[in-house]
């Protein structure tokens, strides 16, 4: 409600200026410009940010949450809080939704892992677009067919620090090395932001919970 309230006020703002512009006579693109940007703007806050920038994870689970017409977004809520009734469903909407494979293939390697499903992933890996979200489940495959080296190695080509962190607690973790494990694991938390960040913490909820008990 409090969002719906603060759309309405923003809109109701933009709407006022507008007619303000309109009545001092502002040009018409220099109207139509101001419209734009508001509207970027909007996009920003309600989207993007939390999408992509949002550290806090209370604020990421609402936007999530309201995600439900958007398979592809909703999937990292019902993943991350293995929701095994909805993932399904939520699923087939994104494959009946997303006909393109190599974006078919991100979402089938995601639920593959889910799922603890090495063949699916490895199904998936040779059409993901992505280069660090194929080397990430590359990597993945290594370590489960037990080439921890060969894994440290392939995971050094990854540019985002997030994934290359998590990919290291995760090989510590095998190995038994929790405080090693715990400590790339908060590298891999401090350097993600929005959705990515979201996934971890729930994951590290369950596997590491010493490394979320600060963060909220």
């Amino acid at each position: 409600m409090r969002n719906s309230w603060g759309d309405f006020i923003f809109y109701l703002a933009v709407f006022v200026f507008v007619l303000l512009m309109t009545w001092n006579d502002y040009s018409l693109f220099l109207t139509i410009g101001f419209v734009l940007i508001a509207a970027l703007i909007m996009f920003m806050l309600r989207f993007y940010y939390p999408l992509s920038l949002e550290k806090r994870i209370d604020r990421v689970e609402i936007f999530l949450r309201r995600q439900q017409n958007t398979p592809g977004i909703y999937i990292n809520y019902v993943l991350a809080n293995r929701l095994d009734d909805e993932a399904e469903l939520v699923m087939e909407q994104i494959m009946q939704k997303y006909k393109w494979k190599s974006t078919q293939a991100s979402f089938k390697a995601a639920y593959g892992l889910y799922r603890k499903d090495m063949f699916a992933i490895r199904q998936a890996v040779p059409h993901i677009g992505l280069s660090d979200y194929r080397t990430y489940y590359e990597t993945i495959l290594l370590l489960e067919d037990g080439r921890s080296d060969e894994a440290r190695e392939r995971l050094q080509s990854i540019k985002k620090k997030w994934m290359r962190s998590t990919l290291l607690a995760y090989i510590e973790l095998k190995a038994e090395n929790r405080d090693t494990a715990i400590q790339h694991a908060h590298e891999a938390l401090n350097s993600s932001r929005g959705v990515d960040r979201y996934v971890l913490y729930k994951e590290y909820e369950k596997v590491l919970p010493e490394v979320v008990g600060h963060l909220s």
